[in-house]
């Protein structure tokens, strides 16, 4: 199944976008209504929100009293971290056990106004965000909802920042405008990303990729794009040592083909296959389980090159797993490579000219096969012993991973 963390800041239009979620075929989990549910008369919750914030809390009728237990929490950053701890894992629970009856092929939609407070957003295939400018927002409290904007605001300071939940967004949905344009947002990301990623993963396979090698510009939203990816793998398998962001979009300033490339490290392949699994259900299906690299050192036997390649079944972010052996040539020729390149300004402007000239080359070809094939004689002709003296003179070393496991 296809899993989606909805959240947004309030009054951000949030509900609209999960309703239209509804409607599109997503089965819906909404933790605003869980965490209502879990505090109902005669539940555990409600017992354990009388215990803490007194009797008092209750109405007449023995049910919370909203109300009041809001001017508390809002007010006093102490008593929502202790309303939410007892909140929380209940409706987590609650979650869960709806998850478990969905299908494969489903997506699923979990509406969780803290999702990004609750550093929950790993746990998702992609996070969608529906954002609207702080001023907006209150405008729509104060005007439609009857809030004061000094409640406004402490309600809107009680959330994380905009900036937060832009931070943590694979997807951004701009609510800035009219509800028919919200709506048209929702409809075309279901049509050409939602589904598709759902299919892609029930048939366990990459999304499709087509034309010839482009090039873009550097873009310095690749490595936040690249960490929320990498989260999500070590989440779904945390035994790996360690997981890194490598290629051209490691590198600042050079332009790039559009796809995040990623090493995972491995104690072998045995491991590595033995993670394919849970690497597919996590949106990295298996490509090639007989890859391997073409030797960049020349003298070095070509068998100690093998490794595992996934790619990504979202045809909304291309991304390559180059699932590696640690300690390996492979894995250490990525790392070296990237370092060389974010250090000197002169290979960096040498392998830019390189990719430019060949992307040109291949423009047609209707694949970008040929492109990755010609550029192979210069990593070993060229490359390689200009980054290993390189290594030499600095004292390059790569990262160490001995506290990465689990």
């Amino acid at each position: 199944m296809l899993k989606i963390g909805l959240t947004g800041g309030i009054a951000s239009g949030k509900s609209l976008v999960s309703a239209r979620l509804r409607e599109l075929g997503a089965v819906l989990i909404d933790a605003d209504a869980l965490a209502r549910e879990v505090v109902e008369p005669g539940t555990p919750g409600l017992a354990a929100v009388a215990a803490e914030f007194g009797e008092g809390i209750l109405d007449g009728d023995g049910r919370l009293d909203r109300a009041r237990l809001g001017s508390i929490v809002f007010a006093q950053p102490d008593r929502r971290e202790a309303l939410n701890a007892i909140i929380h894992p209940r409706v987590r629970e609650r979650a869960a056990a709806m998850l478990g009856t969905a299908k494969p092929g489903d997506i699923v939609v979990q509406d969780i106004p803290l999702l990004v407070e609750t550093g929950q957003g790993s746990s998702f295939h992609l996070v969608l965000v529906v954002d609207a400018s702080d001023e907006e927002r209150i405008r729509r409290m104060t005007e439609i909802r009857g809030m004061t904007v000094e409640d406004a605001v402490s309600r809107m300071a009680a959330q994380a920042s905009r900036d937060e939940r832009l931070a943590a967004a694979d997807v951004v949905l701009d609510n800035s405008g009219s509800v028919e344009d919200l709506t048209e947002l929702v409809d075309t990301l279901w049509e050409k990303r939602l589904a598709p990623f759902a299919r892609n993963l029930a048939a366990g396979r990459a999304a499709p990729r087509g034309g010839g090698p482009v090039l873009s510009p550097p873009n310095p939203d690749w490595p936040a794009q690249a960490g929320r990816l990498l989260a999500r793998i070590r989440r779904a398998a945390p035994e790996v040592l360690g997981a890194d962001h490598i290629g051209s979009t490691a590198v600042p300033g050079l332009p790039a083909k559009d796809i995040i490339d990623l090493q995972v490290n491995v104690s072998s392949l045995e491991d590595a296959d033995r993670i394919a699994g849970v690497l597919g259900e996590a949106g990295f299906p298996l490509q090639d389980p007989s890859a391997r690299d073409t030797p960049k050192p020349p003298d070095l036997d070509p068998s100690v090159w093998q490794k595992r390649f996934h790619c990504n079944a979202d045809p909304g972010r291309p991304a390559n797993v180059h699932v590696r052996v640690l300690g390996s040539p492979g894995w250490r020729y990525a790392l070296l490579f990237r370092d060389w390149l974010r250090a000197d300004a002169d290979a960096r402007a040498m392998y830019a000219a390189l990719k430019q000239d060949l992307a040109a080359l291949h423009a047609d070809a209707g694949r970008t096969l040929e492109y990755a094939e010609a550029k192979e004689p210069w990593f070993t002709e060229v490359a390689w012993p200009l980054m290993d003296a390189w290594a030499g003179r600095t004292g390059w070393q790569p990262p160490s991973y001995s506290a990465a496991r689990g």
